[in-house]
């Protein structure tokens, strides 16, 4: 059994609800793959690339699985799409319901087509680091040979504004859900 590093994100309501209603419930659906170990709090992002969209809300989760990574992936887009997600928009980074990312698996490293392992752009996101470091924040990630602590560290000393701007928000449907 592996721990994988999802990244959840929304930025406008679904037939769950608010963005922080459909993350908490995209979270009880990941539970059906595995175990969710940790999960961060809830933080308050701007949008990267397409500006002109609601601030995101995001998180991360540690789930614990025994799926195989593309498995793994294919499963977490049938969540995305029961979500009302639709990636078909041709808006690169735009609006959507729900985004779930696989950050990490152990110590996995994969670079084939659709699937790369770490994620790609890891070390250049404050929005996924931020609650990433909340709850790992020694875990080395593959292929850097750092942590998530000196990645993060890195990122606020290039990019101090961005890592200032990921903002932790309260939500009771997120604390609730984490309670049940």
């Amino acid at each position: 059994m592996l721990t994988a590093y999802i990244a959840l994100g929304a930025n406008i309501a679904s037939g769950a609800g608010t963005p922080p209603a459909t993350l908490a419930a995209a979270v009880k659906r990941l539970e059906e793959l595995g175990r969710v170990t940790a999960r961060s709090s809830l933080y308050s992002t701007e949008p990267v690339g397409f500006a002109d969209q609601p601030r995101f809300v995001n998180a991360v989760v540690a789930l614990q699985t025994e799926l195989e990574p593309h498995t793994l992936l294919d499963k977490l887009m049938v969540i995305e799409k029961a979500f009302g997600r639709n990636r078909s928009t041709g808006i690169p980074n735009g609006p959507r319901t729900l985004d779930l990312d696989i950050l990490l698996i152990g110590d996995l490293e994969i670079n084939e087509p659709g699937l790369e392992l770490p994620h790609p752009r890891l070390t250049e996101r404050a929005f996924v680091l931020v609650p990433l470091h909340e709850i790992a924040p020694y875990l080395q990630i593959a292929g850097f040979g750092k942590s998530v602590e000196e990645l993060l560290k890195s990122l606020h000393n290039s990019r101090k504004g961005e890592t200032d701007a990921v903002v932790r928000m309260e939500s009771d449907s997120w604390h609730a859900a984490a309670h049940s």
